[in-house]
């Protein structure tokens, strides 16, 4: 089980939160609730309602549509983040590739933080602007 206390030390090493101070870091951490999940287990898939973000504080996790493979996550790494912003339905699946905790912040909880701290919705389009420069990138052949 993660304290509070190491929750917010964690959120304080994720880019999306880094740059919160240690109070408003406390009330995400309370919000944060901790996930175990083992090797090969779907977090969500695709064209599932989009109801939360995940952040991974242990593990390895694959996002996917069917086969293909789109990327690999691992600790202090966020996805899901396109659900707290618009109720679409997931845009790709989310398996577990190591055994992982993950911490899931609800919709409607985070969007009560982001009308109190405008920011981290800066800190979310930062994290959505640099996937999607990644995937639009040619790839090397």
């Amino acid at each position: 089980m993660i304290t509070t206390v190491e929750k917010v030390l964690f959120l304080k090493s994720v880019e999306l939160f880094r740059d919160l101070p240690g109070e408003e870091l406390a009330t995400i951490a309370e919000i944060a609730e901790e996930q175990p999940f083992a090797s090969g287990e779907p977090v969500f898939a695709e064209g599932e309602p989009g109801d939360a973000l995940y952040l991974v504080v242990e593990g390895v996790v694959r996002v996917h549509r069917g086969a293909r493979h789109l990327a690999q996550l691992g600790v202090r790494d966020v996805f899901g983040e396109m659900a707290v912003l618009d109720s679409q339905p997931r845009s790709a699946s989310v398996t577990v590739l190591k055994d992982a905790v993950l911490l899931k912040i609800g919709r409607d909880d985070f969007r009560d933080v982001l009308q109190e701290r405008p920011e981290i919705g800066l800190g979310v389009i930062q994290v959505l602007s640099r996937r999607l420069r990644t995937t639009a990138r040619p790839s090397a052949r």
